[in-house]
């Protein structure tokens, strides 16, 4: 396996520093349209892990266009080709992927389009619908498009697969809930708004109308915050209040796994929301650029892009933030046994791990897990497949096995749990 990692940015750099420790693959390119990145991302493994370095090589990409993203596979004769940079690029590295006759995996998907005249009762392009309707042209090729594999989605779904086949015979709901007691100081020790994710991504999410899946009703939206609850996280992170969001899970499970009801709520926290609003109301949430006047003349500029260069990068934040963050799915229905079962399934990263171990902060960490898992299991043969599929679409039970073993058995060190409800 010769893996085409592109972007070296904070799960990137996660993803390559977690594979330095494992054997499945041949090479890593990790490559991002600032080579320097990608070459200090290298020299790190270099130095923390020499017996790897020889595995690791740093290439320039540009991901916006398929012709690069396709000749760099090529000339590294990439078998798969990792997406790890934010989704407005999914397409041009999902068609440069296909042309260089390699495989594929993302971790969030194609971006959707709210409904143009009922945006919060009905569905536009939805997540991801670009990507399935090409399925049939990887399906003809004999290819995968592995898609969703981070944490959420990724790890989330792996959980509903497994809560499907093993726990329960029938299930009324899968609610994948995210929430963490993450805090991030300044150099004077006062807490700061610093969010632990792309703020561009966290933007499209948040501000697009959540989508909810029923049995009956198919998907459908609602307002943006909607349906607030607090949900009691473990590991000591607690009551967190939870609100609809837009997310994969929504659009990937109810395709391979029956329920009556999908959701995602993401806890926020108030003022996270209100900036959000904000950012909103000000019409800083927009990707169209627009004309602002410089010292050097006019220029061009999208307002979301401005947001994301005025905040702290979040890779950079680790050092300064304290805390755990939990990324699960709370599954209810009818057990094995016949029974009413209420059972939330879950991982937990904690920043000073993370930090001690990877030099990574945590979220970063936990969304790049996954992915190095799944390309060992896809090496292995365990997962095979062809056509665009989500996680839902292979046997939970291998992932969570290797996730869960000890390194000095060959596997991650990384324990999960169910907590029943």
């Amino acid at each position: 396996m010769r893996i085409l990692l592109v972007g070296a940015g904070g799960v990137g750099n996660a993803i390559a520093k977690i594979a330095a420790r494992r054997s499945f693959f041949e090479t890593m390119i990790v490559s991002d349209y600032d080579l320097a990145r990608a070459e200090a991302t290298v020299a790190w493994i270099a130095e923390r892990h020499p017996d790897a370095a020889g595995r690791f090589l740093a290439a320039r990409i540009d991901a916006s266009d398929p012709d690069d993203v396709a000749a760099v596979a090529k000339e590294h004769a990439a078998t798969h080709v990792m997406n790890a940079v934010e989704p407005k690029f999914v397409p041009t590295i999902f068609t440069g992927a296909l042309a260089a006759g390699a495989d594929y995996l993302d971790m969030a998907m194609s971006l959707s389009e709210p409904h143009p005249t009922n945006p919060h009762e009905e569905t536009g392009v939805k997540l991801g619908d670009d990507q399935f309707a090409q399925s049939g042209d990887w399906e003809k090729s004999g290819r995968l498009a592995l898609v969703g594999i981070g944490v959420e989605p990724g790890l989330s779904d792996v959980f509903a697969r497994y809560a499907v086949d093993h726990l329960f015979s029938d299930v009324d709901e899968l609610g994948v809930r995210d929430g963490a007691n993450l805090v991030v100081r300044d150099e004077a020790g006062n807490e700061i708004f610093a969010p632990s994710f792309s703020i561009w991504t966290t933007i499209e999410e948040c501000l697009n109308p959540p989508v909810i899946w029923e049995k009956d009703k198919g998907w459908y939206t609602t307002a943006p915050f909607s349906e607030p609850e607090v949900f009691d996280f473990p590991d000591g992170i607690g009551p967190v209040e939870c609100v609809n969001v837009e997310h994969e899970e929504v659009l990937l499970m109810p395709r391979w796994l029956p329920a009556k009801r999908v959701t995602f709520k993401y806890g926020l926290g108030n003022e996270f929301i209100g900036i959000l609003k904000t950012l909103n109301q000000l019409g800083l949430d927009k990707t169209q650029p627009v004309r602002v006047r410089s010292a050097d003349g006019p220029v061009m500029v999208a307002p979301r892009d401005v947001v994301a260069a005025g905040l702290p990068d979040p890779a950079t934040i680790g050092p300064r933030m304290t805390g755990k963050t939990c990324a699960g799915v709370w599954v209810t229905g009818t057990g094995k046994d016949g029974a009413p079962r209420s059972s939330y399934l879950y991982h937990v990263s904690d920043n000073e791990w993370t930090m001690a171990e990877y030099e990574s902060q945590c979220v970063v960490w936990q969304t790049a897990l996954n992915p190095v898992i799944a390309l060992e299991l896809l090496a292995s043969g365990t997962w095979t497949g062809s056509g665009v599929l989500g996680p839902e679409a292979f046997d939970a039970k291998p992932f969570l096995d290797l996730m869960a073993r000890s390194e000095a058995e060959g596997g991650y060190g990384q324990a999960w749990g169910i907590r029943e409800l």
